[in-house]
């Protein structure tokens, strides 16, 4: 049909998260294996706001308007070409703890990664 498959719209959220998370000097990688957190997906919300087209470079706008607690909510845009909005969502994400497999507050590290991102000027 000439437009992007609907289902690959989670697969650019994952970009976006995760390059967000590679901004912060971190990895998700690192985060699980050297640090012993995961952060599963609890939600997500998806809204599709025009079509992009098959093989149309996308741009993934990724925000957080919230220091995490014991949830992280990232807020999602991608823009066409054209620098058009075609979709926007939100991605909710919990921390859990490796060894035990329980949810646990948003780890100490990240926060502080985070922490200059949302000092008032």
């Amino acid at each position: 049909m000439g437009y992007l498959y609907y289902g690959h719209y989670a697969q650019y959220y994952e970009i976006g998260r995760t390059e967000m998370i590679r901004s912060l000097g971190l990895t998700y990688k690192t985060m699980e294996m050297e640090m012993g957190v995961l952060m599963p997906v609890m939600s997500l919300q998806c809204r599709y706001v025009r079509p992009a087209r098959y093989d149309e470079e996308i741009t993934i706008r990724t925000t957080l308007r919230h220091l995490p607690g014991k949830t992280i909510t990232f807020h999602m845009e991608l823009f066409n070409e054209k620098g058009k909005l075609v979709n926007g969502g939100t991605v909710k994400l919990c921390f859990v703890e490796v060894d035990t497999g329980k949810s646990i507050a948003a780890p100490p590290y990240l926060l502080e990664k985070l922490q200059p991102h949302f000092a008032e000027v």
